[in-house]
């Protein structure tokens, strides 16, 4: 007999759920249900994600949090019903901030169910929050091998990194046969040779910002720089030391080129 105590132990409502359900055999019948549905739903989800579909991206949290709270799933009931919300007020920012969390918890609840059913976890979930493609480029303009080394790191499953240790060296980048494929520049202002400030009056001249988002990278520029820097339509600026959820955040505003 399965032991539904393990259920209960991992923060599932039973109880509550026995009674919509009435019995644990329907209860485990609609467990079966929701493993074959799952992926679909939150590789949809992701989806929708990425493409800023804040509409359809509501309608199907709001199906994920009607799941969790048929089947006790209280944390992924909450989270879903916060992304929702975020969702009906096109509140992007919210939702890439707490994407992971959502995702997290998903993986939790499904990793709990199948140890409780007994059976192997194949529910195959994109939690990438970026689209895999070994022909889309990040350019990672930086002097620094621990910046560059970071971000190939991050990215090593999802995207093609490629770098540049100065700006004359991103300026040849972005004139190669590879410029159709940058989805965006993470640059660093304080370079020797050739500064980032030389590359953002390069790209403006040439228009190239709706062809390349920048986002600044910088850990020593003074406000007056910054302020210098927001002059150019650029996506944002991430101060060193930065972590990866705010790498993987500003890579996906450039990806929907969402600007504030």
């Amino acid at each position: 007999m399965r032991d539904k105590t393990m259920l209960i132990n991992n923060g599932i409502d039973i109880n509550k759920s026995l009674e919509l359900f009435g019995d644990m055999e329907m209860y485990d019948e609609t467990l079966s249900e929701f493993l074959e549905s799952v992926d679909d739903k939150v590789n949809s989800l992701t989806l929708y994600k990425e493409n800023s579909d804040m509409h359809n991206y509501a309608i199907l949290a709001h199906s994920l949090k009607s799941d969790a709270r048929y089947l006790g799933f209280t944390k992924l009931a909450e989270l879903s019903l916060q992304h929702e919300i975020a969702g009906k007020d096109n509140n992007v920012d919210f939702v890439y901030s707490n994407f992971d969390d959502l995702i997290k918890e998903v993986k939790r609840i499904i990793s709990v169910v199948c140890t409780y059913m007994g059976v192997n976890n194949n529910v195959k979930i994109n939690d990438n929050n970026n689209i895999i493609s070994d022909d889309k480029v990040i350019l990672v303009v930086d002097d620094s091998n621990l910046v560059q080394n970071f971000v190939k790191k991050m990215f090593d499953n999802s995207y093609k990194v490629i770098v540049a240790s100065d700006g004359n060296e991103a300026i040849n980048t972005i004139n190669s046969d590879v410029n159709s494929k940058i989805i965006g520049m993470l640059l660093d202002l304080n370079m020797p040779n050739v500064d980032g400030f030389a590359v953002l009056d390069y790209m403006d001249k040439n228009n190239l910002f709706d062809k390349v988002p920048v986002a600044i990278i910088t850990g020593v520029d003074t406000k007056d720089d910054i302020s210098k820097a927001f002059m150019y339509p650029i996506i944002d600026v991430i101060n060193k030391p930065f972590n990866e959820k705010n790498i993987k955040k500003v890579i996906e505003r450039m990806i929907n080129k969402i600007t504030y």
